[in-house]
């Protein structure tokens, strides 16, 4: 089952695909009572670096330290202990089964601080369906909100130090089922803040195989 975390667990969300979506936050917020579902974007290279082993080093060479682990957050709590979040996401986030709550979480440098920034994205239990993606800084101790969206379907991701956020788009008359398309937009810590950089529409073919590819777009 994907899309889902214990409270207090940490996991990367690896692929995103076409998901049944809501057209208002109230619609798609409801689909968190149904039972639990599948979804994800492309994968990127989001969370903790491994230290690789060295080879060949000399037997009486001790071997480095693996590096450490970010620490995990407990992502539920600090999604509804957010002023920033809206208190529709708050009210329904709850357990699909037992402890298991629709929450993807993602460790990674985003924002050049002392600690990995962490990335939060709320889903739906039917579907997975994003209707909320967040980035925690770490600030003193503790974790502030420095980038909020909240329209779905929505998803946020870590892309070699960018942030990178994914909407679906639905023309008249597209089944939920079936957006026509999505824009990917590129952000960049710049200034205190995350400035968009580029954004890149795609429209889904609507025979398998048949879309195009289109060239990305400087912000501004």
């Amino acid at each position: 089952m994907r899309g889902l975390t214990g409270e207090g667990s940490a996991r990367t969300r690896g692929s995103i695909q076409a998901v049944s979506a809501a057209l208002a936050v109230p619609t798609a917020l409801a689909l968190l009572v149904s039972g639990c579902g599948a979804g994800g974007t492309g994968a990127r290279d989001e969370g903790p670096a491994h230290a690789d082993s060295v080879a060949g080093a000399a037997a009486a060479t001790p071997s480095a330290a693996p590096s450490a682990s970010p620490d995990t957050v407990n992502a539920v709590k600090l999604v509804k202990d957010d002023p920033k979040v809206a208190p529709e996401v708050k009210r329904e986030l709850k357990p699909c089964v037992a402890n298991e709550y629709p929450v993807d979480v993602s460790y990674g440098n985003l924002t050049s601080g002392s600690a990995d920034d962490v990335v939060v994205n709320v889903l739906t239990c039917g579907d997975a369906v994003g209707v909320g993606s967040y980035v925690y800084r770490e600030q003193h101790g503790s974790y502030e909100n420095v980038f909020t969206s909240e329209e779905p379907p929505v998803y946020a991701e870590i892309d070699r130090g960018d942030l990178v956020v994914t909407k679906q788009v639905y023309d008249k008359g597209d089944p939920v089922s079936s957006p026509s398309g999505e824009n990917v937009i590129t952000y960049r810590w710049t200034s205190g803040h995350f400035a968009e950089k580029y954004r890149t529409h795609n429209d889904y073919g609507k025979v398998a195989g048949d879309s195009a590819t289109p060239a990305p777009s400087p912000a501004g």
